[in-house]
């Protein structure tokens, strides 16, 4: 590998890396507070209920976000239904405070962005703002669709994914029964979805319809 393939390497990590950063701790902080006010303490007792990201991060999730510049995940914050009083109507709410979070996140980056163009364009481009206007904007950019790309995909319906439980919320309670049974092949199924490129079929329209509302012509 070439000194000009590393530096480009290093150079989208830094711009991925802060938005990545950012939609996990919501994701996960969001999970674990919404179970906290339902009667969960689990998440704060394991310290997951903080916005410090280290905290949230998982070794193999964050190590393929290195390689693949585009995929990663963070340690699922622990939740324990034996706390909850209506186990799966509140794993239901537990479940959706992430990519609401996530989608919440978008929406402040989006205009974040909004000001910084309307501040900045049409005028004289200096040397200051060429070295910190431009990257952060591609960083704010990059940002706005990590928190969009992780809400969305975590609203897919099949075990782990937070779709799952919120699925299973929504179902009668016979029905519910028979669709947690899919759990212990959920993971390969979705492997499955995501090798055979259904996964982007199933997200990317819904993605690219959120973007535009939130950046218009920025997108």
């Amino acid at each position: 590998m070439d000194t000009s393939s590393i530096q480009q390497i290093i150079t989208q990590l830094v711009l991925i890396a802060p938005g990545f950063l950012l939609a996990i701790t919501v994701h996960e902080y969001t999970h674990g507070y919404v179970a906290l006010r339902l009667g969960d303490p689990t998440a704060k007792l394991a310290g997951r209920l903080t916005f410090n990201p280290i905290s949230h991060l998982d070794p193999i999730g964050t190590l393929a976000l290195v390689l693949t510049r585009m995929i990663g995940w963070a340690k699922p914050v622990p939740v324990d239904p034996r706390y909850l009083r209506n186990p799966r109507q509140d794993m239901l709410w537990i479940s959706l405070g992430g990519p609401a979070a996530n989608i919440a996140a978008a929406v402040v980056l989006a205009l974040v962005l909004h000001i910084i163009v309307f501040l900045f364009e049409g005028r004289p481009a200096s040397q200051a703002s060429n070295y910190v206007v431009g990257p952060l904007f591609l960083i704010l950019r990059f940002a706005v669709r990590i928190n969009i790309v992780l809400a969305v995909f975590n609203l897919i319906p099949i075990p782990p994914l937070d779709g799952s439980s919120i699925l299973a919320g929504m179902l009668p309670h016979d029905l519910a029964v028979q669709y947690e049974k899919l759990q212990p092949y959920g993971f390969i199924l979705l492997l499955l979805l995501i090798f055979t490129g259904a996964v982007g079929s199933i997200i990317i329209p819904p993605i690219m319809f959120i973007e535009g509302l939130l950046l218009g012509s920025l997108g």
